[in-house]
């Protein structure tokens, strides 16, 4: 997959799974991606990462049944910490419960595992999408933000004028002897 993201380069992605393979594989995917990518075997040292440093990663896939603290837990805490964090929970025991679960606590997505390389390809594609999206909103918003701050100043500028020419009238008519 060629390279899709438009991501700041110093944020990473987090993989969190207690199962050697699927983590290397999803590190090594991302890698692939040329994403920056950090690891955790269990749910806790993940918690520690983005509680210590919050804004470090832009997105999150962790599985849902781990050691130390399981995928909700994860998602919670990344959530509290910095509710920009896209997290992804991936699991081997999909259930309605715990889908509607991570939607309704934030997840960006979930997938069942096993899972397909597609099926990653299009969740980061359709997450570096919207992440993209909510940089150039924020840019156009601060556009936006500033032309109203222009225009506030410029109108400003104009009651000044305004004001100037009134003293200005009045202090002709003062200085003009009565006829």
């Amino acid at each position: 997959m060629p390279r899709v993201h438009q991501i700041d380069p110093s944020l990473e992605v987090l993989i969190v799974d207690d199962d050697t393979d699927v983590r290397e594989l999803l590190v090594e995917f991302f890698q692939d991606l040329d994403f920056r990518v950090a690891s955790a075997s269990d749910g806790r040292a993940a918690i520690t990462a983005i509680e210590r440093e919050p804004h470090r990663y832009w997105l999150v896939v962790t599985d849902i049944i781990m050691p130390g603290a399981d995928g909700l837990a994860v998602l919670r805490a990344a959530r509290t910490a910095n509710p920009e964090l896209n997290v992804v929970i991936v699991t081997g025991y999909a259930s309605l419960d715990t889908a509607v679960e991570a939607v309704r606590l934030g997840a960006a997505d979930y997938l069942s595992k096993p899972f397909t390389i597609g099926q990653i390809e299009v969740m980061v594609r359709r997450l570096t999408e919207r992440v993209s999206l909510r940089k150039e909103n924020e840019v156009l918003s601060g556009h936006v933000r500033g032309r109203r701050g222009e225009d506030h100043v410029l109108g400003r500028l104009e009651m000044i004028g305004n004001s100037l020419d009134r003293l200005e009238s009045l202090l002709e008519q003062m200085s003009t002897p009565n006829s």
